[in-house]
């Protein structure tokens, strides 16, 4: 299926999931926020969140400093 990721198209298998985009991109278990078509989704919710074609995900990566 396809989807926008970040504004660019991206492509991943049919029937994933929040949580299973995060581990294509190497994100899981870091400090992320998900906006899938204009609204968050928590953690809690990243394994049940299904993704379906066309949709619009922005994923931000939390990055402490000192």
């Amino acid at each position: 299926m396809h989807i926008q990721l970040n504004g660019e198209p991206y492509e991943l298998p049919d029937g994933g999931t929040v949580a299973a985009l995060l581990t294509c991109l190497n994100l899981t278990g870091r400090r992320v926020a998900v906006e899938l078509n204009q609204d968050i989704v928590p953690r809690s919710q990243h394994a049940e969140t299904a993704l379906t074609e066309g949709d619009r995900v922005e994923v931000v990566q939390a990055i402490g400093g000192g």
